[in-house]
Order: C-alpha cells, then structure tokens, then sequence
C-alpha cells in the first residue's frame, strides 16, 4: 500500500511538472499612437479562438507592461481596450516552439483620430494598422512556388520594388531591412529581399526606426529610418535553404554567386561568396559598406581627424565602383546571431572578405576659368586599381534586468589597396597656344588598420520618463602608404609656342597616419510635466593623432634616401573637448517640439615636429537646435527642423603640408585657419491614403555657411596653379533642395502613376589670381528635374514601370561670364518582365540619357542602354531556372560625367562595361519546417 501511495504522488508530481512545463506567458506593453503616453490600467483580455470564451484577464500597470500567466498551448485572440480608444484585436497560436508570446508595443489609436481615416476595407484585408506601423499579411496575397520576398511586397499597395532591388514605400527609400527585428548582414536590403523565401513570410512591417537614443529616452532626435521587418512563420524557423548561380558571356565576362543559410530557432548562420566582372561588387544596391573606406573627418564635436584611405592617391583606394573602369570582383562574408536567456541576451556577428581590381582608361576636357584669361586641359588617363579588405564586427547586448540595459560592439578592419597610373595631359590658353605639358607616372601601396569599440549602458529609474545613459567608445586607426611619383612638366612661352623649362619629381613618397579617440557622453532624462522632458548631456572626448609624410629624393646610388624638406611634414595634434547640453521635448496630442543646444570647448595643441613649431588654439562649438512636428493623422504629418554647428577646418587643409602628387595644381596647408558656422533648415511633409494607394512626399533644405573655408588659387602664366585655404569673412555660401514625390492608383486603368519634382541649386567662392590680379569668383550651379512614371503589376502575368522627363543644369563662373555650362537634358527608364505558358519568363530593361551642347562644351551626349533576358523555369518548385541574357544589346555604352565648380567646368568619358551576352543558371535548395528541439 505504502509503495501505491509513493507510487500515486510520484505521478501527480509529474503531470505538475509537466503541465507547468507545457504553460505559456503573454506579455506586452500598450502606448498611445498619437502622443506614445504610456497607458495605465488597459483592460487585457485573451480568449478562446474557437468559441471567444474568456481564458484570461489582466490590467496594464502605470508603465503600461501586463503579464498573462499559465496558459495552456491552443489558438487565441488577445482583445485590448481602452476608453475612447479603438479596440486592438489580434489572433495568436501557442505552441511548443516558445513558452513566451511578447507583443511588444501595443500602440492604440483614439476613436476620433479613426473617424478621419477608414484602416481596412475589402481588399486591403491583408493590411493591419497598429499605431505608425503597417502590417502587411501574406496570406492575402499570391505567393508563387520559390518566390521570394522581393516578389511578395511587389504586391503591397504603396510599395515600388525597381529593377536593381531598391525599394520605396510611401514616398520613401527603405535603407534597412530586419529579420524578426534583428539585422541580417546588416547593410545590404536586397540580401534579405532577393534571398528569403515568401513562403517562410509571417507578416512584414513598415515603419520609421528611431535610433536607440531617442527609443530609449522617448525624446524625438529627428534620426528616423525607413525600415521593413520581416517575422518568420515559427515552422519556418528550423532548417536550411540557398541560392547557386552561374553565368559565362562573350568578351570574357563571367559571375557567380552562392549563399547558404541556416535556421534553427533563434539563430541564424548565413555566408555568401560573390565572384564575376559584370559590375556586381556586392549583392545589393546598398552594399557599398562590404568595400568602404576609413576615412576620418570633422565630428560634429569640434573634433579634428587625420584622413588616412581617402581619395587622395597616396592615401590609398576606397575601393567603390561607379561605373568607371572594368571591375573584377570577389567577395564573401558569414553571419550569426542568437538571443537566449529568455531574449536578455543577444548576439550579432559578422565577417566580411573582399577583392576588387579596377582597370581602364579616362579623358578628360576641362576649362579653368581665370581673372584674364582660360586654360584649356586635355588630359588622358590609365589606371589599374585594387584593393583586399577583411572587416568583422560585433554586436552584444543584455538585459541586466527589467530596467538596466548594456550594448557592446566591436569591429576591426585590416585592408591593403595599391593604385598605379599613368596620365598625360596637355594645356592651352584661349587663343589655342601651348602652355604646358605632364606626363606623370604614380604607383602606391596602402596598408589600412582600424579597431572600434563602444558601449552604452541605459537604466530607466523609478520616476516615469527618467533615464539615465552612459555611452563610452574608443578607436585607433593606422594608415601607411609607401608610394613612387614621375613626374615631367613642360612649360611653353605662349608668344613662340618653345619650351621654357621643364620640371621633374621623381619621389618615393612614404606616409604614416595614426588616430585615437576616446568619446564618452553621459545623458539624464527628468520629466518636467506629463507634456515636457528635459535631457541634459556631459561628454569628455580625447582626440590625438599624427600625420608623418615624407618625401625622398633619389640620390647617386639610384636609392631614395634624401629627405625633400619642402614636400614633408611631420604634423602632431591633441585634442580635449569638454561638451554640455540641454534638449527639450514638448510632447502633446499630434505636436512634438524639440529645442535646445550643445556647447563644446576645444582645446588644440598642434606641433609641428620638422619645424619645432607650437599652436595652440582654444574654440567654443555652438550647436543650436530646434524641431517641430505636426500628426495630422496617422499617415500625414509635418516636420520642421534646424540645427547649427561650428565646423573646424580639416587636417588637410590646416597641415602646413606641400602637396606635389600634380605639379600643375599644387596645395598647401594653412595652420591659422578659423571655423565657419553652418546653419541648416529643413522641413518635410508627407501623407499616405490606405484605400487609394495615394502618397505625397515634400521635403527641402536650407543651409548657409558664415565664415567659409574657401581656396585661394595662383596660376602663373605658365598654366601652374598654387591653391591654399583661407577664410571669407564677408560672404557665405549655400545650398537649396527641394524634392517633391506624388503617386496614386488610377483605378480606370489599374496603374500606378508618379510624378517627381527636384530642385537644387548651391553658391561657391574661391579667390583666383592672375597676371597679379586678384577677383572674388562665385560659382552658381542649379539643377531641374521632372519625371513622370507609370507602373503596373499582374499577378502571374506582367510587370512594367515607365518613367522620363526633362533636366536642366546651370554652372556660370563670376570670373569669365562667357563660359558657362547651361544646357537642357533628358533622362528616362522603363523595365518590364512577361510570364509566359511553359514557365517561360521575358525581362527587358532600358535607360536613355541625353545631355545637350553648351556654351563651353560644344558636343551632345545620348546613349540607350537596353537589356534583356529570356528564362526557363523547370520542376514544380521552379527552383531551377535557365538564363540568356543581353546587356547593352546596342552597344552604346559609354561612361560620361559633367560637372563645374570653382569656376572649372569639367566632362569626362571613361572605360565602362559595354555588350555582352550571358548563359547563367541559378539553383534554389531549401529544406525548412518542423518544430525547433530546444
């Protein structure tokens, strides 16, 4: 009997431990769309999905957070009421995969803001409005076998997908793409896009991402970001699935790709490797980060930094591709993230490797505007570029508890790039008589080494509103650069078109650039009243860096051992910058207003080593700034904002350095320049209708600098310009936008019609003198755009977008009114892809550029460049597909850029990718479902 009875109790206990086991928690927080107040004592309901019957109730407590405990696994609706607010209804499975349902924030919306805006009606059932995000479901569209997500959100009322990738939702370019709100290669939109598949797609969200700041303090910092998240169905969360493609073509042209991916629960592991000279050089529109330099430059603390992987030729090579050149490429990169912990914790990881080799040739013409005279400029130039780069970064963060917060990440970066080219330019005055002459011949080699670190602490304390933040980084940076420069310049007496003299360097150039930093910023938030919030900020930054540029002359031996004194400089600089501030946030119905101002004092102390010469400097950095924004209603809404900064000098332009790298454009340093003050304005305004699929996006800027840093340019009468930097203390300079971007669906003919506006326009000096006369130049460009377009999407039949319109660009020079660059142009695109019976599918894409003759630059520009291709799909799953495709089928490619400024105007034609013909085939492989074993 006794062992009956152990017996009995040993079960009982178990079936307890078992159901316990086998229990959910349903938490989350509820917050007012408009105002995002926290709201208190929010009636939480959850019911049964099959008969509505109450399982569980709760209420929110005075920070908005509830907690349903001991719910058993089944299918549910979570009912959220407020009085004078719209009910939130929302239906959820519990299952085995996770013992927790977090709905995070609940934003509810008042009944009188829903009056003035229908949310979902017929159609748009598969859209779900929660606050500022809009939620999009899969189920209500078609999803075809081995689509993608890219393919899916086509579907999506209000969102454009071009033919490149990018997309635009609203008005707006997505720059951030997230996987279960997590960033995935971090960088690149399309690697979520063009990859995932639509399938594995529980819902995708659109909304503004704030940075962590302004999410954590609640205080608006005008950093928004134009984001879409895409949650994974839970039986989609386990498994693994890629892409493998391949393509050869005429001319020697080839790509290749893979990526793998791997899935089990909440982690993820992904690599990819991209191979080819067709252009890609990353797997994206936005990838440009996989092979981004490190250069360094003014903070908006006062800070000054030495440049070392700039586009100077002897700092090295970014390694971006522009079109320019013929690229070989090869790039690969791994990523893994996790949380556990109950999600306190979490992991983000990346690697990234990549090469890039550019070769080709370009021409330039270019007319130098003088006080009494122009200088003519043909030159011709061959370049061979390359570039490795290894980069990884991390990211860890944790919970510390339900109020203290820590984040940490790290990256390190080691890239080699080399540059060798050679050019040969020849000048003439505007009488045709031969200036001057260069044939210069440039090899360099860079090795670039650079470590960050950074972490933030965040605590909420007990008090409502009140945060404490400590956000502490450091960063070292090493550039050296070991390079050789010959050079031969020819000088002609104009008169009698004979050689003068002749000038030649022969240098081997050697550069040594290091950085320190250490920044650190200390933010308290304290609410002064349920509508105003004040943040107040300390930050200490330590700043020291040297610059060592060494030029060597070549001696008898044939070694490059004697130091030249005039093209070297050995410069030191330390700086210490105290910084303070005070923002407040007004936060009432649909009105925020942000105002307030940072002030940062800068202590300098620059050395100069070769001369043994001292500055020191003491600045006071004023940083105003102001906001104002208006919620008309959900998806409408003004914004105005202004914001001022003293701007330093940068190191370039104070290093009393001597610049020979073109003999014919020498630069020089000046250490006595004075900071210039930029007053910036913007405002924007956009609107967005659900059930007419209609948007309007306005937006402009404004800004003007006082006491600009500007150049000031000697050119002898042999065609040789000197330039040094100095300041403008009567004038200032300025810039103007404004782009204007309206679309809607015209129901008569089921298209989407856009139209686009822009306009730009910026005033610049430089100091030109001549034959002893010096003239104040003023520069005016101004740039007009209009563009109409017109796009449709069939389902399982078509897909097509049209745009064109007229441009028109102005660039005058004060200087020589005679010479300006007006002209007319047109710019327009279309793509388009047809499905046809056999799983046949036909794409064609095209884009026309004409630009018109000008006063200086006598020729017109048109080229069309058309693209097609012609793909076969094969099994049920179409994840086998065959390719033939034409790219430039007219050959008419041809690299070509214009531009003016500091009273030069400038048009280049380059070496560019031009017709070939590819045979590719591409492999979709996926196995994905089941339930995660934990």
């Amino acid at each position: 009997m006794k062992k009956l009875l152990l017996s009995v109790c040993f079960l009982i206990l178990i079936s307890t431990v078992v159901k316990a086991q086998s229990t959910h928690t349903i938490k989350g927080r509820t917050i007012d769309t408009a105002s995002t107040t926290l709201l208190a004592g929010t009636s939480v309901a959850i019911l049964n999905a099959k008969d509505s019957t109450l399982v569980k109730f709760t209420r929110t407590t005075d920070n908005g957070l509830f907690e349903i405990n001991g719910v058993k696994p089944g299918k549910f609706i979570l009912l959220v009421s407020y009085p004078k607010y719209a009910d939130f209804v929302d239906q959820f499975t519990l299952d085995s995969t996770n013992s927790v349902k977090d709905f995070g924030k609940i934003n509810l919306t008042g009944k009188a803001q829903l009056l003035a805006d229908v949310i979902i009606k017929g159609n748009r059932a598969g859209i779900k409005i929660k606050g500022d995000t809009t939620e999009f479901d899969p189920r209500a569209y078609n999803i075809e076998p081995n689509s993608k997500v890219e393919d899916l959100i086509k579907q999506f009322p209000g969102i454009q997908v071009d033919k490149d990738g990018k997309i635009t939702a609203q008005g707006e370019t997505i720059t951030k793409v997230l996987v279960d709100g997590e960033e995935f290669f971090g960088d690149d939109p399309t690697l979520v896009t063009k990859n995932l598949r639509a399938d594995m797609v529980d819902k995708i969200q659109l909304y503004d991402k704030k940075s962590d700041q302004a999410t954590f303090t609640g205080i608006d910092d005008g950093q928004k970001t134009k984001t879409l998240n895409v949650q994974l169905k839970e039986d989609k969360k386990n498994g693994y699935f890629g892409k493998v493609e391949g393509g050869i073509a005429t001319d020697k042209y080839y790509s290749g790709q893979a990526m793998f991916n791997r899935f089990w629960g909440k982690k993820k592991f992904s690599a990819y490797g991209i191979t080819g000279n067709t252009g890609q050089v990353g797997l994206g529109w936005g990838d440009a980060d996989k092979y981004g330099g490190n250069s360094f430059q003014v903070s908006d603390d006062g800070g000054i930094y030495f440049t070392g992987g700039g586009d100077d030729d002897f700092e090295g090579w970014g390694g971006q591709y522009n079109g320019e050149g013929i690229p070989v490429a090869r790039t690969g990169g791994l990523h893994f993230d996790n949380k556990w912990n109950k999600d306190k914790e979490s992991l983000n990881v990346n690697y990234k490797i990549g090469s890039i080799r550019l070769t080709g040739d370009r021409d330039d013409i270019n007319q130098q505007n003088l006080t009494t005279s122009i200088i003519n400029t043909e030159a011709s130039k061959t370049f061979d570029k390359s570039m490795l780069k290894n980069k990884v970064d991390l990211t860890y963060e944790i919970k510390l508890d339900t109020t203290l917060t820590l984040k940490v990440g790290v990256d390190g970066t080691i890239k080699n790039s080399t540059n060798d080219q050679t050019e040969i330019r020849n000048s003439t005055n505007g009488q045709g008589e031969k200036l001057n002459y260069l044939n210069q011949t440039l090899t360099n080699d860079v090795d670039d080494k650079v470590f960050n670190i950074n972490a933030l602490l965040s605590k909420r304390l007990k008090k409502k509103g009140r945060t404490l933040s400590l956000s502490l980084s450091g960063s070292n940076s090493v550039s050296k650069g070991d390079g050789y420069l010959n050079s031969t310049a020819e000088f002609y007496r104009t008169s009698e078109t004979t050689q003068d003299s002749t000038s030649i360097v022969n240098q081997n150039k050697v550069n040594d650039i290091t950085n320190n930093v250490f920044k650190s910023n200390l933010t308290y938030t304290e609410p002064l009243s349920k509508t105003l919030t004040l943040a107040i900020n300390y930050g200490l930054n330590l700043i020291s860096g040297k610059s060592d540029r060494k030029s060597f002359n070549q001696s008898a031996s044939g070694s490059y051992d004697i130091l030249d004194p005039i093209f070297s400089n050995n410069y030191e600089l330390d700086q210490t910058i105290n910084q303070g501030g005070a923002i407040f946030n007004y936060k009432k119905d649909k009105t925020i207003i942000s105002f307030g101002s940072k002030f940062s004092g800068v202590d300098y102390k620059q050395y100069d080593v070769y001369k043994d010469e001292y500055y020191k400097r003491n600045f006071i950095n004023y940083m105003p700034q102001a906001s104002y924004q208006y919620n008309f209603k959900q998806r409408s809404s003004l914004r105005l904002r202004y914001n001022g900064s003293t701007n330093q000098p940068s190191i370039d332009q104070i290093q009393p350095f001597r610049n020979n790298t073109d003999q014919l454009n020498t630069v020089i340093g000046n250490p006595d320049l004075d900071p210039s003050f930029r007053n910036n304005f913007n405002a924007s305004y956009n609107s967005y209708k659900v059930l007419s699929d209609q948007y309007f996006w306005l937006s402009s800027s404004y800004s003007f600098t006082l006491n600009p840093i500007i150049s000031d340019v000697t050119t002898s009468k042999g065609g040789k310009s000197t330039s040094r930097f100095v300041n403008l203390d009567d004038k200032m300079t300025t810039n103007f936008s404004l782009y204007s971007n309206f679309g809607r669906k015209i129901k008569a003919i089921d298209m989407n019609v856009g139209f686009n506006a822009n306009f730009s326009a910026n005033s610049s000096y430089n100091y030109i003198t001549t034959d002893m006369i010096t003239q104040l130049n003023k520069t005016k460009n101004s740039n007009y755009g209009v563009s109409l377009e017109v796009s449709k999407y069939q389902e399982k039949k078509y897909n097509f977008n049209v745009g064109f319109g007229p441009t028109y660009n102005v660039a005058s020079a004060s200087v020589n009114e005679r010479g300006n660059s007006d002209g007319w142009g047109w710019n327009g695109s279309f793509w388009s892809s047809v499905q046809l019976p056999g799983k046949l599918e036909i794409g064609t894409d095209g884009n026309y550029q004409f630009n018109g003759k000008t006063q200086v630059l006598q020729e017109t520009f048109e080229r069309f460049i058309w693209n097609a291709s012609v793909t076969k799909k094969f099994f049920k799953t179409e994840n086998l597909k065959v390719s033939i495709s034409g790219k430039d089928l007219l050959n008419q490619n041809v690299g070509f850029s214009r531009s003016a400024y500091n009273g030069n105007i400038n048009q280049s034609t380059y070496t560019t990718i031009k017709r070939y013909f590819m045979l590719s085939v591409s492999w979709d492989f996926t196995k994905m479902g089941g339930v995660v074993k934990k």
